[in-house]
């Protein structure tokens, strides 16, 4: 396999395919003990579900065996980009300095292709032609810096080119989003971007176009609210109450927020994403 599908720079090529990866989300990246996960590992260790297929040997299980964390993470579909594209189907197994590359690159890339997954978000939001442009411009750049070889991968500064999109997100979603959130009744007041709704119980609550980037909806109640057009970039949604919730047409919205959250049948999901099989 010498191409890998996301190069084509469709979000459907954006999310995971562990057959074309070599488990680098299960050595690459540390976790710690916690309700998350059952054991601490250091970076770059295999976890010790790994197998020497690169498969996990408890996949089916993972929940109930203490790995919460390891259902909830996406990379982004940086796992095969990684393996089949910028190291050509070699493996962190194969030799040292492959591997101390491999790890390297890895976070680096899943972010780059986080980002693009906002960018096409907000390609697909009606804006401007000026703004589309822009977008599309810096679409482009992120998907060309996700395809250098090892050596400039690790020279980007990610987070200066979140600092360079960041604005453009901004103002995609400003402009699609419903301006009579502001009137809505003093009680959703506190429904803003950063805010700390830890817990809030904002069921069945028209949500519609409020701005909840950054906010931190941990054990939110949002059972039936509706949530369309609603800005959720970075919003914290772990196991928020998304029961009979209407995701489908919410802006920014990824599918490890989704993972981290509680829903059932009745949550509505964008086209393309993957009903978590928890829910």
């Amino acid at each position: 396999m010498s191409r890998t599908r996301v190069e084509l720079g469709r979000r459907a090529d954006l999310g995971g395919d562990c057959a074309n990866c070599v488990g680098l989300c299960c050595v690459a990246l540390a976790f710690a003990r916690s309700a998350d996960f059952a054991y601490d590992k250091a970076a770059g260790d295999p976890c010790r579900n790994l197998d020497e297929h690169d498969g996990c040997r408890i996949h089916p299980t993972l929940r109930a065996s203490g790995f919460k964390g390891c259902t909830v993470f996406d990379c982004f579909g940086a796992g095969q980009k990684v393996t089949q594209q910028t190291f050509a189907g070699g493996s962190w197994r194969d030799d040292g300095k492959l591997r101390e590359q491999m790890f390297a690159v890895f976070p680096i890339v899943r972010r780059l292709h986080e980002l693009l997954w906002y960018l096409d978000q907000a390609l697909a939001l009606r804006t401007s032609r000026e703004l589309r442009g822009q977008l599309s411009d810096q679409f482009d750049r992120v998907l060309l810096l996700s395809d250098a070889s090892p050596e400039r991968l690790r020279e980007t500064d990610v987070d200066r080119e979140f600092d360079l999109a960041r604005p453009l997100l901004i103002e995609a979603s400003r402009a699609v989003r419903n301006a009579a959130f502001a009137a809505r009744p003093a009680s959703l007041r506190r429904v803003r971007a950063g805010a700390d709704l830890m817990g809030v119980d904002l069921g069945g609550a028209d949500l519609r176009g409020a701005d909840l980037r950054g906010a931190v909806l941990i054990a939110a109640d949002l059972r039936a609210a509706d949530l369309a057009l609603c800005d959720l970039l970075g919003a914290d949604l772990r196991d928020a109450n998304v029961r009979g919730a209407r995701l489908d047409q919410a802006i920014y919205l990824t599918q490890m927020q989704v993972n981290g959250a509680r829903g059932d049948s009745a949550t509505t999901l964008p086209a393309g994403f993957s009903r978590p099989s928890h829910w």
